[in-house]
């Protein structure tokens, strides 16, 4: 069966059931998962499905995957986010430097683990980091507004993406919940998704925070591709394959 056949086959499939795996279709027609899910990028590029972690659904049920509770996430793999978030203070500009924090548990990490005598602008669209940040005497801390969701704890919108969007920072630390070489970066929530986007754009350097779990995983919203990311730090349960990828793609993997 030729590629655009197969593809057809999948669309129609989609069409008709409304979700597919990727593992299904890679065990109808006996190719393997990287070829569906280059398969699925394409069709999701013309229009014909919308991609999730682990396979695609139809456009019109699509609908964003129920996320973990914040206080579930602060305890999941709480180890490698703090390993992750002291790694990651390698990449903070010199004193007088100015950084965005993204909302997020691991990047939370990152915040509790800066020098207390570090001298720093941070903008953030988290309260909590804000908190931690606003602790140390020689920082500024700037909240981008927005709604909060209570979910992730992020301040998204219109609001905070219109702050962002007169921002200029030297590094942003952004957390994600997935990364794979086609999706990208990506998250369950458009409005997360959006904000996270004007981040990249408000920043020099984008440094990206995420444990191996994130790793190769994607979810209903891409907000940036491969080629948006300078630094990943993460920890050593990644795989070497997929590390040499990333490095392939000039991008900067650090192990915690």
């Amino acid at each position: 069966m030729y590629a655009e056949e197969r593809q057809s086959a999948i669309a129609n499939e989609v069409r008709l059931r409304g979700r597919v795996s990727v593992a299904d279709l890679a065990a109808r027609f006996s190719v393997t998962g990287e070829t569906v899910r280059r398969d699925l990028a394409i069709l999701a590029r013309s229009g014909h499905l919308v991609r999730v972690h682990g396979g695609a659904v139809r456009l019109d049920v699509a609908a964003v995957v129920d996320e973990p509770d914040l206080v579930v996430r602060e305890e999941t793999h709480r180890g490698e986010k703090s390993a992750i978030g002291a790694a990651a203070l390698a990449f903070l500009p010199a004193d007088g430097g100015s950084i965005v924090i993204d909302a997020g548990t691991t990047t939370l990490q990152l915040a509790l683990s800066i020098p207390v005598d570090a001298r720093l602008t941070c903008v953030t669209n988290s309260v909590q980091i804000a908190e931690v940040v606003a602790e140390l005497p020689g920082s500024g801390v700037l909240l981008t507004g927005g709604r909060l969701r209570p979910k992730t704890g992020a301040s998204v919108g219109a609001d905070a993406i219109e702050r962002l969007s007169r921002i200029r920072a030297s590094v942003g630390f952004l957390g994600t919940n997935g990364l794979s070489l086609e999706h990208g970066l990506s998250t369950p929530d458009a409005d997360e998704a959006a904000t996270k986007r004007a981040m990249i754009a408000a920043c020099t350097t984008t440094v990206v925070l995420a444990d191996s779990s994130k790793i190769n995983r994607e979810e209903l919203m891409s907000f940036g591709t491969l080629e948006d990311v300078d630094v990943l730090v993460t920890d050593a349960g990644i795989d070497s394959a997929f590390a040499d990828e990333l490095r392939a793609h000039e991008i900067e993997v650090v192990i915690a």
